[in-house]
């Protein structure tokens, strides 16, 4: 599949940008390059921060055999990155009423642009968050997918496409009503929700999603088998906060039980009206399948590697008990409008994905080796060189360096996560690229 041709520019003088480009399998490169003059139907803009995403992991592993890469990418090498926010500096003529220089924004790369896969961070060779300047091309603002941001912290907008995946799965999910053909999406209002494998960075987000959205369930069970990673959950997310908004939370360790299964059944005796798988485990996905009620809807949100990862299904339930399967890869722009949303009234704090930051010049191991590395989001900001640090390693690498005692004197202020003021002092103090 040939997604994108060179376009015909103008011989304008042009402005360098650093960006980490990729050539082909395995082969990503940190390079400084001019970018063309834009066009009218293009804006000129800065990137700030981007969240490293699995995705890109699985473009630099497939190359050209990826759907979303072009062919031709070991010629015309494309930027990778589409989790970023940042400020617009120039803006063409087409769009001058719309979008102004010192907009924040931030994008959707789903455009689906006339059918095709062709999305920022895949296919296009001067738009991608590891970069420090990049051109939005015209059909990003004409599919509605250059979104305005108002934060006041970069690293919250790069946040905002990786919430909106779970934004996604709630929509995702459906109910059919007994001798009904019509499909109700969404959970199941006040039912009963089981998140299994829940408490990694992405389950993290889906519980505090859950727990402050406006339809909600009233049992919410979230299970594991790291009990330190359950007790940082119940830290982070207390289930007497959730009792406030009318959720029952419980957290579960199914290492511990002799049997799972009963163990969770006994809080929802009936069966769960929605569960969400996490993981992809196969024996968690038939837990998940023999959980379920009538109608029961199970949402595998893991994203396997595995091209023929499969798992077991209870058809017996299908036929005469009406369960089911839904699932997505992400979330489109209405979820991302929601998610800048709910972030704007402070319903949620997406700051619980985080737990590595560093600069550009980090993301190509990171990137590479992104399924070795513990823990949740790696945040990059794209002007700054620095390695990819935990931050629970901030504490330890401080006792040596004063940039790092000052950000986990920052971060310990908000129970260890990322924020505003952390993201601020480095941006003052850090190195620049």
């Amino acid at each position: 599949m040939k997604i994108l041709k060179k376009m015909d520019r103008k011989e304008l003088p042009p402005m360098n940008t650093t960006a980490v480009r990729l050539y082909g399998k395995n082969d990503l490169r940190l390079e400084t390059f001019p970018l063309p003059s834009i066009q009218d139907g293009e804006i000129l803009a800065r990137v700030m921060s981007d969240s490293l995403c699995m995705s890109s992991y699985k473009a630099a592993k497939q190359g050209a055999a990826h759907k979303r890469v072009p062919d031709d990418v070991s010629e015309n090498p494309v930027i990778i990155g589409h989790e970023f926010c940042g400020e617009i500096l120039e803006v063409g003529s087409e769009w001058q009423t719309e979008y102004q220089p010192g907009d924040r924004f931030v994008i959707q790369p789903a455009m689906n642009y006339q059918g095709s896969l062709a999305a920022p961070g895949y296919s296009y060779p001067y738009i991608g968050g590891n970069a420090t300047h990049i051109i939005i091309p015209r059909e990003v603002m004409l599919t509605g997918c250059l979104l305005p941001y108002q934060g006041d912290s970069w690293y919250l907008g790069s946040l905002t496409e990786p919430l909106s995946c779970v934004v996604g799965a709630f929509h995702a999910s459906y109910h059919v009503k007994r001798g009904s053909y019509v499909h109700e999406m969404g959970i199941r209002e006040h039912g009963k929700m089981a998140i299994l494998g829940g408490v990694g960075p992405m389950g993290l987000a889906a519980i505090d999603c859950i727990i402050h959205s406006e339809r909600r369930p009233s049992l919410l069970v979230v299970t594991d088998i790291d009990a330190g990673r359950l007790a940082r959950a119940a830290e982070l997310l207390e289930p007497e906060t959730a009792r406030k908004n009318g959720v029952v939370l419980h957290y579960r360790d199914t290492s511990r039980a002799d049997d799972a299964y009963r163990d969770l059944l006994n809080l929802a005796p009936e069966g769960y009206d929605d569960v969400l798988v996490f993981v992809p485990v196969k024996s968690v996905v038939e837990l998940a399948d023999r959980l379920l009620a009538e109608d029961g809807c199970l949402n595998f949100f893991a994203g396997p590697s595995d091209p023929d990862f499969c798992a077991e299904f209870n058809f017996f339930n299908v036929h005469y008990a009406g369960t089911h399967v839904a699932g997505n890869t992400g979330g489109n722009t209405e979820d991302m409008r929601e998610s800048l949303d709910m972030m704007r009234r402070g319903l949620v704090d997406p700051s619980i994905l985080v737990t590595h930051v560093g600069g550009l010049d980090s993301v190509i191991d990171t990137t590479l080796r992104l399924p070795e590395i513990p823990g949740g989001k790696k945040l990059v900001y794209t002007g700054l060189s620095m390695p990819m640090t935990a931050i629970a390693d901030f504490e330890a690498l401080g006792r040596t360096d004063s940039l790092f005692r000052q950000l986990h004197e920052l971060t310990q202020q908000t129970k260890g996560l990322w924020n505003g003021e952390a993201e601020r002092y480095l941006l003052e103090h850090g190195k620049r690229l």
